[in-house]
């Protein structure tokens, strides 16, 4: 038998990307490729890509370029870029930077091994199309290799909201649902091999609206309950979310279902209405404020993330003031926050961007708040009993490492725990991300 390829998968950004890259590595492992940890080892190299952060199209050029040397040692070495960077750029990639030999975008990603076997054939691979085909169905079966307790599973791609920052539906498409009956069976060939906690993945997953068994929509909140019944599935979580796809099943659902972890990603990018407007959100504020309202109501102990963009063009200092009067009331265990940067071809880029250094400035006050907000409720855990889904093995001899029901990393000592254990702890201190705690 030949002696397998070896495959390196650099992997940036979100976690739809770490399950895409996932699938890719299965289905080149069809085409007689194994994954590597280094880019050294590789035959071939693949760059999953992210166009959400600033800059991100250069930075990719950037790692390209470090590979000049290994191409040069290595001339059969082959190399792609995938992606959305991928999607946005496609031939201009191969333009700037020859080395490169394939480019393929997030919905085509099925067909890597035909585009491989056309690299072997000499030339090079071009595809950013959105092909008609369930890119999910024309994958090989996942093979049954033991996997780690807690996994990703993308059920809805693409967004139709079309907010005036953002890429994906350049990159990703219109909003498209995998069938239920798919999902189901995924998460159950995923538990069949460790997986006890699934995190259903989507640019806007709350909008799902996938088939059900009768050819009916489901929404996620059916989907969710679905679930709820595949024995050995301990947890489920979604992300990211939009507020106005919150519906009321959804809501309930947060409240009745065991299995859903009181955790939600909610973004509201801004607090102010007018910079909400701008942006394309299609809330306001007080409609943001009053949904967490309903939700918590439901979910008393819920923990919330959220996302926050800073220095929006247009902004003022009243709308950023709006924006940490929104974070005082609601208030965060954990968020994300970026300094707003221009993306090519979305409307905000074309509009009078806030000064740099006022931006940066804004950023730091509005992480100072969220950091004290997150100190606040780590603090308020300890004393307090979690369950901790084992996940791997700590620094310290005989610690383990998890989650809490609420995202939380959590440290014990649990000499006998194997990744997968589930155990309650007690909340014994509290560390700038995670927490620390003992066996009861």
């Amino acid at each position: 038998m030949a002696e397998p390829k070896k495959l390196f998968i650099k992997t940036y950004g979100c976690q739809m990307n770490v399950y895409d890259s996932e699938r890719m590595a299965e289905a080149m492992g069809g085409a007689g490729y194994t994954e590597v940890a280094s880019a050294d080892e590789a035959d071939m190299i693949l760059l999953n890509t992210c166009h959400i952060r600033e800059k991100a199209a250069e930075k990719v050029y950037s790692e390209l370029g470090r590979f000049r040397d290994l191409k040069e040692a290595k001339p059969d070495l082959k190399i792609g870029v995938a992606g959305c960077v991928a999607q946005a750029e496609g031939a201009e990639i191969m333009r700037r930077q020859p080395l490169v030999d394939l480019v393929v975008g997030p919905q085509s990603y099925h067909r890597l091994p035909e585009m491989e076997a056309k690299l072997r054939q000499g030339g090079t691979a071009l595809d950013t199309d959105f092909p008609e085909e369930d890119k999910f169905e024309k994958l090989a079966r996942r093979p049954k290799a033991r996997r780690a307790p807690a996994a990703f599973l993308t059920v809805q791609e693409g967004c139709d909201k079309f907010c005036a920052f953002c890429v994906v539906p350049y990159t990703r498409g219109a909003e498209s649902s995998r069938p239920a009956q798919r999902v189901i069976d995924e998460a159950k060939d995923l538990v069949e091999r460790g997986v006890r906690e699934i995190t259903l993945l989507g640019q806007n997953v709350n909008a799902y609206h996938g088939a059900g068994p009768k050819g009916e929509d489901w929404t996620l909140a059916q989907l969710i309950w679905a679930l709820n019944d595949v024995d050995g599935l301990e947890r489920i979580r979604f992300t990211t979310s939009h507020p106005n796809d919150m519906g009321d099943d959804l809501i309930e659902a947060h409240g009745t279902c065991a299995k859903l972890m009181p955790y939600l990603h909610l973004p509201v990018q801004s607090g102010s209405d007018r910079i909400l407007k701008r942006m394309n959100r299609s809330h306001t504020a007080e409609s943001y404020i009053r949904l967490i309202e309903r939700i918590r109501a439901a979910r008393p102990d819920l923990l919330l993330s959220g996302d926050f963009i800073v220095g929006f063009p247009e902004e003022t200092e009243a709308d950023f003031q709006a924006t940490l009067d929104l974070i005082e009331e609601v208030r965060y265990g954990q968020a994300y926050s970026f300094k707003y940067s221009t993306r090519p071809g979305t409307p905000a880029a074309e509009r009078a961007q806030v000064d740099g250094a006022q931006a940066t400035e804004r950023l730091q006050r509005l992480q100072a708040l969220l950091g004290r907000q997150q100190r606040e409720i780590q603090e308020s855990m300890v004393g307090r009993e979690v369950d901790v889904l084992f996940e791997r093995a700590g620094r310290q001899p005989g610690q383990m490492v998890g989650k809490s029901q609420y995202l939380h990393a959590v440290h014990a000592a649990a000499p006998d725990a194997r990744p997968g254990d589930m155990a309650r702890v007690r909340v014994t201190g509290s560390a700038t991300n995670s927490l620390a705690g003992t066996l009861i």
